[in-house]
C-alpha cells in the first residue's frame, strides 16, 4: 500500500480477528517432567523472528487479539473460550443481536459447529481478504441431513463414532456440501462429543458438520465459565429466532438424508494412510498383515513372507536393548483438538493408564510417547482427578500445548530406532488421537499411521506393536504373573462419568483464560520494532518480505492464452495438501536444505518448514517436496522429482521449474481425483504459484485448495466427467495450448490442444473452475489480495 502511494491505515481488520499461535511446538523432549519446559523454550528460540513479526502485528492493528504460544490449540481455545454462539454490537443507538459465525484459517474450523456456531475453514489467502472487509463468496451449497439415532454402546467412544461418520460420509460423497446433524440422539451427545464429530468435517469431505443450539449448548457454556448474562442471551435469542432445538422440535426438511445408528458403533481405528479407512479393533491384526503383504501398487507395503517377521536388534543410548520389526509402534501420541477437547475420552485414557500402572505394566522402550493437550485446562482436570501421575508413569508427560504429532511436529525418533528403520527398511507405525494420518505427514520414518481414541493410544504404547489381537493376546503380566488383557483395563461408562465433575468446573476455565493474552512471560519479553510498517530484518532466514506484490501494476491484467506449456507434475488420486505444501522436517539433500546450507545454517538448526513459512525462498523449494510424493513424470522415483522434457533430465521439481522459467516456458500441473484434500494450507497454493505453475488440471478438487489456487491467480481446470489424462492417451511429455482469453466466464468449457513430440495432437475440453464472477475478477487481478489492494487504491482516488 505504501509503495503504491496509498494509506497504510487502510490495512486493518474490519471484523474481530483472533490469532491463536499453536502450530510451532515440536516434540523434542518426551517422557520426562522437563518435557513441557524444554519444548516450549525450544519453540520460542526457534521461532523468535516469526514471533517478533506477530508481536508487531499485535500492537500495529486494531480489532486484533493474540493468544500466545503454549496456550492451546486454536479450535479448542475457540470452543472453550472465544466462541459466544451469539454476538452483539451497537446499531443506531440500540443493540443488534445476531448469530456468531466463524471463518478460520484451518480446515478443522468446523469443530465450533459442535457449539451451534456456523463456521468453516478457508485458506489464509482468502481469510486475509475477509479480514480486510471483502465478503466471503461461495456457491450456495447443498445441505445433507444426517439423522442420529440410538445411543453409544458400552465401551464405545466419541472417537469411534466420528471414525464411523467419516467412513460413511466419505462413501456417500459430501465434498463441498454442508452436513447438518439432527435426530433424537442429539440429546445424549454432549457438546464435546458433537465437537469431536464436527472437527473432522474435512475428513468426511464436508464444508461444515453443524449441530443446533439446545440445552446441551447452554450446559457447556455454563460449565466452561461463560457469564450467565451471555447464557441467558443465547437461550432467549435462539428461542425467539426458532434456532433452539428441543425434544419436541420437528425434524428439519432436507433434500438428501441418511441415518447413522449410534448403537452400531464399535471400537475402531482408521488407517494406515487415510482417516476414512476405518478398521474394527477386532480386525486390526488381520488387516495389518494383509496390508504388509499387499503389493505397493495396490496400496500395501510389499513385504514378502520371508521378510515379514524381520526382528532387528536395537540398543538405546544408556538404556536397554530390544528388537523391533515390521509393525512396531514407534510413536504413540495423545494429541489434536479432535479428542483433547473431549474430557470423556481424556479421562478414559487416564483411567486405563491408572489400571495399567497399578498392574505394573510399562510402555515398550521403543515407543515415543507424548501428551499434547489442546488447552491448559486438560492438565488441571487430569491432575484434579489424580490421573496425570499414572499417565506420566507410562511416559505420557505433557510435551506442549499446541498441535504436535497431528501436524507432523513429532520431533526426532531416538537415533538407534531411526537407524534400524532406515537400514532394514522397516514398516513401522504410529498411533495418535488425531484427525489426519496422510502418508508422510506424521513422521518421515513412519509408513503407517492410525487414528484412535486416547485410551487406545495408551493401549498400543503398552503393546508396542500394531499387529496385536487384544482379545486373545495379553498386554503383559501383573506382579503375580497373571495375563493382563485390554478388557481388564478398559474403563466403564460409570467410571468415566464419576470423574467428569473434575473437568466441568467454571472456575477452572476462568482461571486459565482470564488474561490469557498476556499470561505468557516469554511472549511478553519479545521486543517489538516498527510502527504501521514492519521493519523487515536483513539477512533473516526465517522472515522475508513476500514477493507476491513485486512489480504489481495499478491495472489488472487480461487473461492470456497459455501456449507451449510443459507439465511439471502428473499426479494420481487423493493428493493432499501435505503432499503439496512444505511441512515437517527439512532434509539436507533437499533444495530447501541445500539453500540453507549455502547461507551458513547448520543442519541441526534447519527447524521445520512450518517454522520457516515466513521465508518464500525456503517454502518454494519445499513445495511438492514431500518424500512420499509420486510424480508419474519421474517413474521409479519417490519424492519431489520430475523430468525436464526440454533436456530429458530427471531433476528436482524446484530446479526444473527454475529452468523452465529461465527459458520462458509456461508450466502446468495435472492431477486425479480429490486434488488438494486435507489441511487448508495456503502455501500449497502460494508455492504452486511461485514455482510458476499457471494452471492445474484435475479430475476433481477439494474445496479449500481450489479456492486457494484462485486466490493466488492460478487457473483451476477440471476434466470433463468421462475424461482423464490417461483416457485421452496423454503421458505428460506433450506441450499444451490452453485457449483462454478475455471472454473467459465461470464454468465455461475451455479447449486444450496437446502436441506430442512427433507432432501429433490431441484436443479436449476442460471445465473452468472459476465458479463465480467474483472468482473470475480475482483471477483477472492475479489473486484475491491484489484485487483488494487495487480496490483500496481506487477508493482513495
Amino acid at each position: 500500500m505504501v509503495d503504491m502511494g496509498g494509506d497504510p491505515g487502510r490495512i486493518n481488520p474490519r471484523i474481530p480477528v483472533d490469532l491463536v499461535i499453536d502450530h510451532s511446538v515440536q516434540v523434542d523432549e518426551y517422557g520426562t517432567p522437563e518435557a513441557l519446559w524444554y519444548n516450549t523454550k525450544l519453540e520460542f528460540d526457534r521461532n523468535r523472528e516469526r514471533y517478533q513479526f506477530l508481536r508487531w502485528g499485535q500492537s500495529a492493528f486494531d480489532n486484533f487479539s493474540v493468544v500466545p504460544p503454549a496456550s492451546g490449540i486454536c479450535h479448542q481455545v475457540n470452543l472453550e473460550h472465544l466462541g459466544t454462539v451469539v454476538k452483539t454490537e451497537p446499531h443506531d443507538g440500540q443493540t443488534l443481536v445476531f448469530p456468531d459465525t466463524l471463518v478460520g484459517t484451518d480446515s478443522h474450523t468446523p469443530m465450533i459447529a459442535g457449539l451451534g456456531i456456523l463456521g468453516w475453514g478457508v485458506g489464509g489467502i482468502e481469510a486475509e481478504a475477509v479480514m480486510l472487509g471483502t465478503p466471503l463468496h461461495m456457491l450456495a451449497p447443498p445441505v445433507v441431513g444426517v439423522k442420529l439415532t440410538g445411543a453409544l454402546p458400552p465401551g464405545a467412544t466419541a472417537t469411534d463414532l466420528v471414525l464411523l461418520v467419516t467412513e460413511t460420509l466419505r462413501k456417500r460423497g459430501v465434498v463441498g456440501k454442508f452436513v447438518e446433524f439432527y435426530g433424537k440422539a442429539l440429546s445424549g451427545l454432549t457438546v464435546t462429543d458433537r465437537a469431536t464429530i464436527a472437527n473432522m468435517a474435512p475428513e468426511y469431505g464436508a464444508t461444515v458438520g453443524f449441530f443446533p443450539v439446545d440445552e446441551q449448548t447452554l450446559l457447556y457454556l455454563r460449565n466452561t465459565g461463560r457469564s450467565e448474562e451471555l447464557i441467558d442471551l443465547v437461550e432467549s435469542y435462539c428461542r425467539a429466532q426458532g434456532l433452539f432445538r428441543t425434544e419436541d422440535t420437528v425434524d428439519p426438511i432436507f433434500e438428501n438424508t441418511l441415518e447413522i445408528d449410534l448403537g452400531s458403533v464399535k471400537t475402531c481405528l482408521a488407517g494406515p494412510r487415510r482417516p476414512q479407512d476405518r478398521i474394527a479393533l477386532t480386525d486390526m491384526k488381520d488387516s495389518w498383515q494383509r496390508s504388509l503383504a499387499m503389493p505397493t501398487e495396490q496400496g500395501g507395503f510389499g513385504k514378502s513372507s520371508k521378510t515379514r517377521d524381520t526382528a532387528v536388534p536395537v540398543t538405546l543410548e544408556g538404556k536397554e536393548s530390544f528388537e523391533i520389526g515390521h509393525g512396531a509402534v514407534v510413536i504413540a501420541s495423545i494429541t489434536s483438538c479432535t479428542n483433547t477437547s473431549n474430557p470423556a475420552v481424556m479421562l478414559a485414557a487416564g483411567l486405563l493408564a491408572k489400571k495399567a500402572a497399578e498392574k505394573r505394566l510399562r510402555t515398550k522402550p521403543w515407543v515415543k510417547t507424548s501428551l499434547a493437550p489442546g488447552s491448559m485446562v486438560v492438565t488441571d482436570y487430569l491432575q484434579s482427578a489424580k490421573l496425570l501421575p499414572h499417565l506420566e508413569a507410562l511416559g505420557f508427560h505433557v510435551v506442549g500445548y499446541g498441535c504436535t504429532t497431528c501436524i507432523g511436529n513429532s520431533g526426532p525418533l531416538p537415533p538407534a530406532v531411526a537407524q534400524a528403520i532406515e537400514k532394514n527398511d522397516l514398516v513401522v507405525a504410529g498411533v495418535l488421537s488425531g484427525n489426519r494420518n496422510f502418508e508422510g505427514r506424521i513422521h518421515p520414518h513412519l509408513r503407517a499411521a492410525f487414528l484412535a481414541s486416547p485410551p487406545l493410544v495408551v493401549a498400543y504404547a503398552l503393546a508396542g506393536r500394531i499387529d496385536i489381537d487384544f482379545e486373545r493376546e495379553p498386554l503383559g503380566r501383573d506382579n503375580e504373573g497373571r495375563d493382563v488383557f485390554l478388557a481388564d483395563l478398559w474403563p466403564g461408562f460409570d467410571e468415566i462419568s464419576a470423574l467428569l465433575g473434575h473437568a466441568y468446573r467454571p472456575e477452572l476455565f476462568r482461571s486459565k483464560y482470564d488474561g490469557i493474552e498476556s499470561a505468557n512471560e516469554m511472549w511478553n519479553a519479545i521486543s517489538v520494532e516498527g510502527g504501521q510498517s514492519f521493519s523487515w530484518p536483513q539477512g533473516s532466514t526465517y522472515i522475508q518480505r513476500p514477493p507476491f506484490f513485486e512489480n504489481m501494476s495499478v491495472e489488472p491484467h487480461k487473461p492470456q492464452q497459455i501456449r507451449g506449456a510443459r507439465a511439471l507434475l502428473y499426479l494420481g488420486d487423493s493428493v493432499t495438501t501435505d503432499h503439496i505444501s512444505p511441512a515437517g522436517a527439512i532434509s539436507q539433500d533437499s533444495p530447501a536444505g541445500r539453500y540453507l546450507l549455502e547461507l551458513g545454517v547448520d543442519a541441526k538448526d534447519f527447524n521445520s518448514y512450518g517454522s520457516r513459512r515466513g521465508n518464500d525462498q525456503v517454502m518454494t523449494r519445499g513445495t511438492f517436496a514431500n518424500i512420499r510424493l509420486k510424480n508419474k513424470l519421474a517413474p521409479g522415483t519417490e519424492g519431489g522429482f520430475t523430468t525436464d522434457f526440454e533436456t530429458g533430465e530427471v531433476t528436482t521439481i524446484f530446479e526444473a521449474a527454475q529452468r523452465y522459467r529461465e527459458r520462458g516456458t509456461s508450466i502446468i500441473a495435472v492431477a486425479g481425483k480429490d486434488y488438494g484434500m486435507g489441511s487448508s494450507r495456503d502455501w500449497a497454493a502460494k508455492g504452486t504459484r511461485l514455482l510458476g505453475v499457471e494452471a492445474v488440471i484435475a479430475e476433481s478438487y477439494e474445496r479449500i485448495h481450489r479456492s486457494n489456487l484462485v486466490g493466488m491467480g492460478v487457473l483451476p481446470l477440471q476434466f470433463l466427467p468421462k475424461d482423464t489424462f490417461a483416457r485421452l492417451g496423454l503421458e505428460g511429455n506433450e506441450t499444451f495450448d490452453i485457449l483462454v482469453d478475455e471472454t473467459l466466464r465461470p464454468g465455461q468449457k475451455i479447449p486444450i490442444t496437446a502436441t506430442t513430440s512427433s507432432g501429433g495432437t490431441v484436443t479436449f475440453e476442460v471445465l473452468c473452475r472459476l465458479d463465480t464472477t467474483v472468482e473470475l475478477e480475482y483471477y483477472h487481478h492475479g489473486g484475491i489480495l491484489h484485487a483488494v489492494l487495487r480496490s483500496f487504491l481506487a477508493a482513495a482516488q
